[in-house]
């Protein structure tokens, strides 16, 4: 997180245990309202059609059980879903008898798209795509998918949590109905944070499928009213300080520009990829036509977890991507783990060659 982030959350827990948390959440009020305006900015949306909510999955979450899927319905997805996700898939599989249609992938390793402009001619209750998975580098082709959506008239769910803060997501220009992210990732927002974005039409349409004081009022002794747009999806208590370093992130991009971010971005990634693929024993793992600030790779001969140690052990902070958490994808590919290095644009040039110098002094060269 940026120093500004931190700080906004610690001013306002400190600002909790001087007043308390009513009075200080009081205080904060139209600091709190401005966290819709920033997160509507950022996706080009009206703040009605946000929700605040703890993270990526509760947003996706909470759109995939409020829409009427039933039996028969055909739910169709890419092969880079997320575990979360395609788990959701699989209990309404098995609860409410929805099909899941995976659409395959093209020759470059993201979505198909005329393979699924095919799947939706034959019926479809719902597209639900991962925007960029959590490994393999990979931007799916979102507004091609749109595009295909709005002709069609299906209903179209994102899950942008990885793209959020790397790069625009304009919601008009991706085409979608839904959209779901977290702010720890890209956006360097706190833990515990994250925002659903509902188009207008379809948040006024749909009953969540849990109720709370947060997204409904209790009007009469046996009744409710739903709060107008994508709040009645949230919940009455939440986390003020994180909420409101979500915000204090969100402006924190905005002021350096999302173009700017995702060129910056782009190039250190490219650079990266570049001098890895030049190490014999280094194989990277990254597809799709476009790629982002994720570099999955492996070193021949060498398991990811002890190059990651070894990595760390000289300063540098890289993931390990598992089957668990994209099997779809690492099964097709014969893959059960590999490396993951996410650039982003306060690292440097200097740092990016270093890192692929280290790759190669620990057996990648």
């Amino acid at each position: 997180m940026p120093a500004a982030v931190t700080d906004t959350v610690v001013e306002h827990l400190r600002l909790e245990s001087e007043l308390g948390g009513y009075e200080a959440a009081a205080a904060a009020a139209e600091r709190l309202e401005d966290v819709y305006d920033a997160a509507a900015e950022l996706v080009g949306a009206d703040r009605r059609e946000i929700a605040l909510m703890e993270n990526a999955t509760r947003a996706f979450n909470a759109v995939l059980y409020a829409l009427p899927l039933g039996a028969g319905d055909r739910l169709l997805t890419g092969r880079a879903e997320y575990t979360s996700n395609y788990m959701a898939y699989l209990h309404l599989a098995a609860t409410r008898g929805v099909e899941i249609v995976v659409v395959p992938d093209d020759e470059t390793g993201q979505l198909d798209v005329a393979a699924l402009e095919e799947r939706v001619a034959a019926g479809a209750g719902l597209i639900a795509l991962t925007h960029v998975p959590t490994s393999g580098g990979l931007v799916n082709p979102a507004a091609a998918v749109g595009r295909v959506a709005r002709e069609a008239g299906v209903p179209y769910l994102l899950d942008a949590c990885q793209s959020v803060g790397q790069m625009p997501t304009l919601v008009d220009e991706l085409g979608c109905d839904f959209l779901a992210t977290t702010g720890r990732k890209f956006l360097r927002g706190p833990r515990g944070t994250g925002f659903l974005y509902a188009r207008g039409e379809w948040a006024e349409r749909l009953h969540p499928a849990a109720v709370d004081l947060g997204g409904a009022d209790w009007t009469a002794l046996e009744s409710y009213t739903l709060k107008g747009g994508a709040r009645r999806f949230e919940t009455w208590e939440a986390a003020h300080a994180l909420r409101l370093g979500l915000g204090r992130a969100i402006r924190y991009a905005l002021e350096l520009g999302l173009d700017t971010i995702w060129a910056r971005v782009a190039a250190l990634a490219a650079r990266l990829r570049a001098g890895l693929g030049e190490l014999a024993a280094v194989e990277l793992h990254d597809r799709g036509e476009t790629r982002c600030g994720i570099v999955s790779f492996g070193v021949s001969g060498r398991e990811p977890e002890a190059v990651k140690a070894d990595l760390a052990e000289r300063g540098f902070h890289v993931e390990l991507s598992f089957m668990d958490d994209t099997r779809l994808d690492l099964e097709a590919r014969g893959l059960s783990s590999f490396l993951r290095a996410s650039a982003h644009y306060y690292n440097s040039e200097d740092e990016v060659d270093r890192l692929v110098a280290a790759v190669a002094d620990l057996g990648g060269a």
